[in-house]
């Protein structure tokens, strides 16, 4: 291995290349591109830097013609969490939806198309999927994030996702290593600890990223938890024991390691984010997301020179920094070498992935409404439906949205049924709003409440409660994690509140 002097152009280049920045706009700043040409390797993009897909592509082969293997990275797990289409809801269910219908060749088939348009915009590394196994119904960041709460379920559909994604041409990065679905605590706000022996972690949790690393996930990123039976004093994104003994050494991982954000409160308000920094390529890490809330240049400049000065003390090893930055080009040279195959290749038909005959939608041209077939498939419906004749009145119980979501992204079955339904009208309901209110606002329409894991919020099971005492004809969309027994004439779970399953929700509804 080559010797590098500490505050060399080599270590100041490697301390870049670790970087996964973001920025604000929809064009690539100065700075960024002058990052680029001194060494960055990655970009992450988030939905402020998104107007359309044109202007997406635009920006990427901005990005890239500083540097044509750039990593340009993406929060992209399709259903609640999407990025591309984070001002109009997405064309895909999400992992939940997925795991319901339980179909692996429809979730590759998923996948592989989400791929294919990230990698026709010049997206070539997908944060996604998470793995976790959702094993708290509670849990307050993951929920329909994951596929469920069945550890090998989660893990068949995790190697679907990657198989499709991958195929695309786009690096898959398998989250949040050791797993985040135990938890009642949101890491963007705080620490989770998770007191889990070790025999519950390797039955359960890990299940799925043994699965991952077997079907060759490109990356995979940690989670800023605290699991005192592996680690009692540092989160897994910053612990040694983690990420090095149990990932690298124990699974035999030789991908790359990104971590979760580093601005998020569990570790900025414990560690900073230099400190965590340092901190997390030292325990083996060689990739470092951030931007999701700090997106400048002088973030940059601090993550960058937080590293050089950890290498010129002795905190940090040189070759640790060497290892993380090849670790990086690496997956820079198979993004590169794979985009143009990738984006070529045939996503599956519906017809291909099981779906019977009636719920293919109008026209099922390979991949142009997977998304859509896939949210009819994962339905449950509770009740006789019958379809509305006059127009409705939607009642949607709007909880806080996580950081993750998002609340910047409409959700329901509004302007679906507004369509099918002309004259129906919507209303959006917090946890001060009494019901006399709904029904005041709903006149003589027939009402369809929507609600998003109702399980979690006291005020949203009164609130519902109360209005089937006064409307029992009311129609319950639940658009979250359907935990409690089905309530309404009709019921219908989405397991997800993309735009596609209020799509598929409002289609019953109405009859079409």
């Amino acid at each position: 291995m080559t010797t590098l002097v500490p505050g060399s152009p080599t270590l100041t280049r490697d301390a870049l290349t670790v970087l996964q920045p973001g920025f604000t706009g929809t064009t690539a700043p100065d700075w960024l591109l002058r990052r680029i040409g001194e060494g960055l390797c990655a970009v992450g993009l988030f939905g402020r830097n998104i107007a359309s897909p044109g202007q997406l592509a635009a920006l990427t082969a901005r990005l890239r013609a500083e540097r044509d293997d750039v990593l340009v990275a993406i929060d992209e797990e399709g259903g609640d969490v999407t990025r591309l289409e984070v001002r109009g809801g997405s064309s895909f269910p999400g992992n939940f939806a997925l795991g319901a219908v339980d179909d692996t060749g429809l979730t590759r088939a998923v996948a592989h198309e989400l791929g294919r348009r990230l990698a026709a915009c010049g997206v070539d590394l997908n944060w996604a999927p998470s793995a976790d196994v959702n094993s708290d119904p509670d849990n307050p960041v993951i929920g329909v994030r994951s596929f469920g709460a069945d550890p090998h379920l989660v893990a068949r559909h995790t190697v679907a996702y990657i198989e499709g994604m991958q195929a695309a041409g786009v690096a898959a990065c398998t989250k949040h290593f050791p797993g985040h679905g135990d938890t009642s605590v949101d890491s963007h706000h705080a620490m989770p600890r998770i007191d889990v022996d070790l025999d519950t972690l390797h039955a359960r949790d890990l299940v799925p990223f043994r699965a991952a690393i077997a079907a060759g996930s490109q990356s995979v990123m940690s989670a800023h938890i605290l699991l005192p039976a592996l680690d009692p004093d540092r989160p897994a994104t910053l612990s040694p024991r983690i990420l090095t003994g149990l990932l690298r050494q124990e699974l035999g991982y030789e991908g790359l390691i990104v971590t979760d954000g580093m601005e998020m409160q569990a570790i900025a308000s414990t560690y900073g984010i230099e400190r965590g920094s340092v901190l997390a390529i030292a325990a083996g890490a060689d990739a470092l997301c951030v931007g999701g809330g700090l997106a400048d240049e002088g973030t940059v400049l601090r993550l960058r020179d937080a590293l050089v000065d950890a290498v010129r003390t002795g905190e940090l090893p040189e070759e640790r920094l060497a290892d993380a930055a090849a670790r990086v080009r690496a997956l820079a040279s198979w993004t590169q070498a794979h985009r143009a195959r990738g984006a070529q290749a045939e996503p599956r038909a519906a017809s291909e992935v099981g779906v019977p005959p009636a719920k293919r939608g109008g026209g099922t041209a390979p991949g142009t409404d997977i998304g859509l077939v896939a949210a009819r498939r994962a339905l449950t419906v509770t009740g006789a439906p019958e379809p509305f004749t006059a127009p409705a009145y939607v009642a949607a119980f709007t909880p806080a949205a996580n950081i993750a979501v998002g609340d910047e992204t409409p959700w329901g079955v509004g302007a679906e049924l507004a369509r099918l339904l002309p004259g129906t009208a919507s209303g959006t309901y917090a946890c001060d709003a009494p019901v006399e209110r709904v029904l005041r606002d709903a006149g003589e329409r027939r009402i369809v409440a929507v609600v998003r894991d109702v399980h979690r919020h006291a005020w949203m099971a009164a609130a519902l409660d109360a209005l089937l005492a006064a409307r029992p004809d009311t129609v319950v969309v639940e658009m979250g994690v359907d935990q409690a027994p089905p309530r309404g004439a009709l019921h219908i779970a989405t397991h997800g509140a993309a735009r596609v399953c209020g799509t598929a929700a409002a289609e019953v509804i109405a009859g079409a």
